[in-house]
């Protein structure tokens, strides 16, 4: 059954209990930038970027292109992820030179709109698993609650009985997915710069098909088309779904303060720089979101602040192994579905 946050902790004191963990974190240096990481790691993404590029033209109409549609799948996740740090302005400033870098990253770099997606994660953000509010947990496809499940139709309600064993299998769709999203969005009324987002969104839709059916035959080119996208939406599903799916839900009127709402929702993920690396640093998932705007490198460092702080209020803090979350996601999916299995 879905855990849903309906009372506060006995020990809450609205609008307290946050301030001391913030002034500590700053004083420890955590919110200062990282210009050299950054410089590194946007050199070496986009670089390897680039490198897959030139590998697929030196390639040719050769089979080994499959191959190679599996390191590109890869290598937009890390973009991906890259572009997710941009737009939190971890890595800039100014916030025109952000949204500049994450539309050049975002909308021509992997074809997903910048302005769709920040517009999705601020309301995210702001309102983590809230069954109303966030975005994440909208039923469009999957269902997140029992809540949800009791009142879907159509497809949600259809998948819902089996979710857990479709999860994996439908996230090779979701690199699709977030291409659709982002061109439907760009009649949206709250996407910004809709100009410039369709000119760089296109340009990488035309590019990326020009390249693909001009170097390739259609086999291939649909093969390569395929591959890439599958594994770019499994890589992304993997490294954002352990953060938040199977945590507590809130739903209606419920409002705990800012630092119970961000800790109690997230789910950290224990490992050493590999997990860091693979993860984007959203392995700290915790720290990142009461942090947003720290650099990524530094979430590691402050996850000993914000554990003691939270230990002290008796405040539950979570982290378990990479696997362990998929597992618990993967069973909080399983039995939110159980309405709609006991209706059979």
């Amino acid at each position: 059954m879905t855990t849903t946050l309906t009372e506060p902790s006995p020990a809450r004191r609205p609008g307290s209990d946050f301030a001391p963990l913030s002034r500590a974190v700053a004083e420890a240096g955590l919110m200062r930038r990282r210009p050299g990481y950054y410089a590194v790691r946007l050199t070496l993404v986009i670089g390897t970027l680039l490198t897959g590029w030139a590998g697929f033209l030196v390639l040719g109409d050769s089979p080994w292109q499959l191959l190679l549609a599996v390191g590109m799948g890869l290598a937009f996740g890390q973009l991906a992820l890259a572009a997710h740090d941009v737009a939190h302005r971890q890595v800039f400033r100014g916030r025109g030179v952000s949204e500049l870098a994450g539309r050049l990253i975002g909308n021509l770099g992997i074809g997903m709109s910048y302005g769709w997606w920040m517009n999705k994660h601020t309301r995210h953000h702001a309102n983590p698993n809230h069954e109303e509010l966030d975005p994440d947990v909208s039923p469009e496809i999957l269902v997140w609650s029992q809540r949800q499940a009791k009142a879907s139709q159509g497809v949600p309600r259809f998948i819902g009985r089996h979710q857990a064993w479709l999860f994996f299998p439908l996230l090779t769709l979701e690199g699709f997915n977030l291409h659709v999203s982002s061109v439907r969005a760009l009649w949206a009324p709250t996407t910004k710069r809709r100009l410039w987002e369709g000119l760089l969104l296109g340009a990488h839709i035309v590019g990326y098909l020009v390249a693909l059916f001009w170097v390739l035959d259609w086999g291939l080119a649909l093969g390569f088309l395929a591959i890439h996208q599958a594994v770019f939406g499994v890589y992304l599903g993997c490294a954002f779904a352990p953060n938040h799916k199977g945590m507590p839900t809130l739903t209606g009127d419920d409002r705990p303060d800012f630092l119970r709402r961000q800790v109690l929702t997230s789910r950290n993920v224990s490992g050493g720089w590999f997990t860091d690396l693979a993860l984007g640093g959203l392995n700290h998932q915790i720290e990142h979101h009461l942090f947003p705007n720290m650099p990524s490198p530094h979430l590691r460092r402050a996850k000993p602040l914000v554990r003691a702080h939270c230990e002290r209020l008796g405040i539950p803090y979570h982290e378990t192994g990479l696997v362990a979350s998929w597992r618990e996601a993967l069973t909080h999916l399983h039995q939110v579905g159980a309405p709609l299995r006991d209706e059979r």
